[in-house]
């Protein structure tokens, strides 16, 4: 078993240092100091808790560069885009400070003749988030935020290609929280299945279908929390807004098409077929790898993509430049590209590219369109384009996704809750109900009199 793992910076493909992998030792002193530091953190007043995490989003914030620095290592990210992420985190940690205190109200008074009863919401405990390559920070945020605002005490198990924002987290927790608040265990995958089989008391997990389910698997009868992937329908009517194509394209290749919430299978109609892919071609063809956006992240994602796209069967594959710079000739780089002309189940359609990559159909009716967007087994995210906002609403409530946009992709804020159904996983990140995936309700009943 390896006690290292290498890293590597994705830009130019070369190594730029290691990490330790963590094992049962250290797995077993960070769960006894976590459990140490929890009822104390869980005892603090709804108030001392909000002022902690206030104090933890302004430590972040103070060290922006150092943030971005780190983000930029492990991703390959711009510079801009792992600005913004840090960002959002900040804002994440901000509102769910907030939350600490707007708690959901408890159920009070007399639901039976002689007894008053009322529910408390409780923390699980421990919860262990593992956290993807994708996003490394901001996902760490979206488990930790409202499961420390909750109560719990963390483990952060990062990707093993990208620990390095996470231990920064770690640190600045530590300064703000305390000590023992929120713990980062880096290392391999053997250390991420070590940790989901540790004495923790939840799993909030983020990443494919096939890893959720060796999670959920490993995890027993502890509670979980799976994020899982998308291959996100996009459908677009004839009527659709003149800026469509170029709001795809930008939101595709965003994070080199990394995300789970990403536009992937672009449906349209067969009257406007042509018009459809010769602009998201012409948009695309704009959005240059290594000046508009990142390499891919790692060599398995490298090979995911090379394999689907040589094995799809599409008849049109148009593609934009690569211009890396000549020191990163080396990365993980590749075109954005779009796929035309291709069958139903095409590899492109059925399995999940995750990179900048839209595939194109074709429906003759609007009952086609809806069967081939809710046709694949994920269902995290969607969007409809139309200049006509009742055809879109009506059109959104009959895709099953946990969010749908309409006339735009990607636009999230912490207020609005996000997560999948069926093979997406289960469970909700952001807003104020994900509180309610860190915590467990207690209900007191007493008799007041005979």
């Amino acid at each position: 078993m390896e006690t290292t793992t290498r890293l590597v910076d994705p830009r130019t493909g070369q190594q730029r240092g290691h990490v330790i992998n963590a094992r049962e030792n250290e797995i077993s002193q960070a769960l006894t100091t976590a459990r140490a530091a929890q009822q104390a953190w869980t005892e603090l007043t709804p108030k001392a808790r909000a002022q902690r995490l206030n104090a933890f989003a302004e430590c972040i914030d103070a060290h922006m560069d150092e943030y971005v620095a780190r983000e930029t290592a492990g991703t390959g990210k711009p510079d801009w885009e792992a600005r913004g992420e840090v960002q959002e985190v900040i804002d994440l940690v901000r509102f769910y400070a907030w939350t600490a205190r707007s708690l959901t109200a408890p159920a009070a008074g007399k639901f039976m003749d002689f007894h008053e009863s009322w529910v408390r919401w409780e923390p699980l405990g421990i919860v262990a988030a593992v956290v993807p390559w994708n996003y490394p920070l901001l996902m760490a945020a979206w488990r930790c935020a409202p499961a420390l605002a909750a109560g719990n005490t963390m483990l952060v198990k990062p990707a093993e290609t990208t620990p390095d924002s996470a231990a920064l987290f770690a640190e600045h927790a530590k300064e703000t929280l305390g000590s023992g608040i929120m713990q980062v265990l880096a290392g391999d995958r053997h250390t991420g299945r070590l940790v989901v089989e540790s004495d923790v008391d939840a799993i909030a997990f983020t990443g494919s279908l096939r890893a959720g389910t060796d999670v959920a698997r490993r995890a027993g009868i502890k509670r979980l929390s799976l994020e899982l992937g998308g291959n996100c329908p996009v459908i677009v009517l004839p009527d659709a807004p003149q800026d469509t194509y170029a709001a795809l394209a930008a939101a595709v290749t965003y994070n080199a098409g990394q995300s789970c919430a990403a536009p992937a299978r672009v449906i349209t109609f067969r009257q406007n077929y042509k018009e459809v892919v010769d602009s998201l071609a012409a948009v695309m063809k704009e959005r240059h790898a290594g000046k508009d956006f990142g390499p891919l992240n790692n060599k398995d994602q490298l090979k995911r993509y090379d394999r689907i796209i040589t094995e799809s069967g599409a008849r049109s594959v148009q593609s934009s430049s690569i211009d890396p710079k000549p020191s990163e000739q080396e990365g993980f780089w590749r075109p954005a590209c779009v796929l035309a002309d291709l069958p139903e189940d095409d590899i492109a359609v059925t399995e999940e590219i995750f990179g900048p990559v839209l595939t194109v159909q074709h429906a003759d009716s609007i009952e086609e369109a809806l069967r081939l967007a809710n046709g694949q087994p994920q269902a995290l995210a969607a969007s409809v384009w139309s200049g006509e906002l009742a055809t879109a609403v009506g059109l959104a409530s009959k895709i099953d996704a946990g969010e749908v946009w309409l006339n735009c992709h990607l636009t999230q804020t912490a207020e609005l809750p996000h997560g999948g159904r069926r093979a997406s996983g289960n469970g909700t990140d952001l807003s104020i109900l994900a509180l309610h995936e860190y915590q467990r309700p207690k209900t007191i009943t007493a008799r007041v009199r005979r």
